[in-house]
């Protein structure tokens, strides 16, 4: 009987993942299966693009599966019974079993810390949520308003992307923290903030959102500010699948690996992306991203190879490049960094920032490709 081996979770991960996998394996006995929600990969780094009103390119999983031998399973994963060592999916008429588990589930917005982000506030953390802000955006007249909560790299480049399309809009961008982009070098920081203020978004700082309202948000010290829409960038959760099923996990939910992305808890299990709680080059918990996410999914596919071809792998090196943010189309800021994400002193801006950026993000869908043919380029 082959190996069953399945990957949940079809993101930059777990994409990258089942195809270096299919290379790799190509002539043993193990059967791939990949299990996602739909049917479409989802460029999530675009997803503010998309709420501001842009059109992104439609990719189907299928089309980007040719050519290899790996299964595709549409349909939401409810559960995983790890004793059984089982895959349950909504509305299927079974469980999928597997002998090996890789675990790609991603993250969400995180909506419930504060009263009233479930009902009235947006998110741009999934394609039906960018989507939905999209047509919320659309129908906001001039001089109308939008208040973005969080200050990271997500708030950053909604506020910028929806003033950038929309300059008739007033855009607010809302943060608890002192200043916004408190991680990258001076100069980085100075074109930040000249950006904002060219693309005339307020940001708020030392600002905590108590509460979300309808036509507004609260804030603790007790200011109110009227919104047309209220955008939550400020935080993202995992899944509950993996603490549910009895797996160890962080406080956060993420899975706990070793250095070679396996489960310490269940060894036939690994985790990747943002669901798993990578060591990045510095010994820390990796970051959610798109550069950590790659990496992993490279790295886990090279360690399953090993141990089912009878060898014991080295550590999975996860490590960082650059940090890119888009501030419209036509601006921006690359933020290189040491492989450990401190920030270095070299920072593009501007157009060429943009450029730089555009290409990352289209050479990161045809990585999979890349990878999977056994190739290295860093993720943005």
């Amino acid at each position: 009987m082959s190996h069953r081996l399945v990957v949940v979770g079809a993101g930059y991960a777990g994409l990258l993942a089942a195809k270096r996998l299919a290379r790799k394996l190509r002539h043993s006995d193990v059967s791939i299966t990949l299990v996602n929600a739909s049917d479409r990969f989802v460029e999530r780094v675009r997803l503010h693009q998309l709420a501001a009103g842009q059109r992104l390119t439609e990719l189907s999983l299928r089309q980007q599966l040719g050519g290899t031998p790996v299964q595709l399973v549409v349909g939401r994963v409810t559960a995983i019974d790890s004793t059984r060592r089982t895959v349950c999916i909504a509305a299927a008429p079974r469980a999928i079993g597997y002998d090996t588990l890789v675990y790609a589930v991603g993250s969400q917005a995180r909506l419930d810390d504060v009263p009233g982000a479930v009902e009235h506030a947006d998110a741009v953390a999934g394609l039906e949520q960018a989507t939905r802000l999209r047509h919320r955006v659309a129908e906001i007249a001039s001089g109308g308003t939008v208040a973005v909560v969080g200050g990271g790299l997500t708030g950053l480049e909604t506020a910028a992307e929806l003033a950038d399309s929309r300059p008739e809009l007033r855009v607010g961008l809302f943060t608890a923290a002192d200043d916004v982009g408190a991680g990258l070098a001076p100069r980085a920081r100075t074109h930040l903030r000249r950006a904002l203020d060219r693309l005339d978004v307020s940001v708020h700082p030392r600002t905590v959102v108590a509460a979300v309202r309808e036509d507004g948000l609260d804030t603790r010290d007790g200011t109110s500010f009227a919104a047309d829409a209220v955008v939550w960038t400020a935080g993202f959760r995992v899944p509950e699948l993996a603490r549910v099923a009895g797996f160890a996990t962080d406080e956060r939910g993420r899975m706990l690996v070793d250095a070679t992305l396996r489960s310490v808890s269940h060894p036939e299990v690994y985790a990747i992306g943002d669901a798993a709680a990578g060591v990045s080059a510095d010994g820390t918990p990796s970051r959610m991203s798109c550069q950590a996410a790659l990496p992993m999914g490279r790295g886990v596919a090279d360690v399953v190879a090993a141990r089912l071809a009878g060898r014991e792998p080295g550590p999975v090196r996860i490590g960082y490049a650059f940090t890119n943010i888009s501030l419209g189309r036509h601006d921006g800021v690359v933020q290189f960094t040491h492989a450990d994400d401190r920030p270095r002193g070299l920072v593009l801006t501007g157009r060429a920032a943009a450029v730089f950026k555009e290409a990352v993000v289209r050479s990161t869908v045809r990585s999979g490709a890349r990878h999977a043919s056994g190739g290295d380029e860093p993720g943005p």
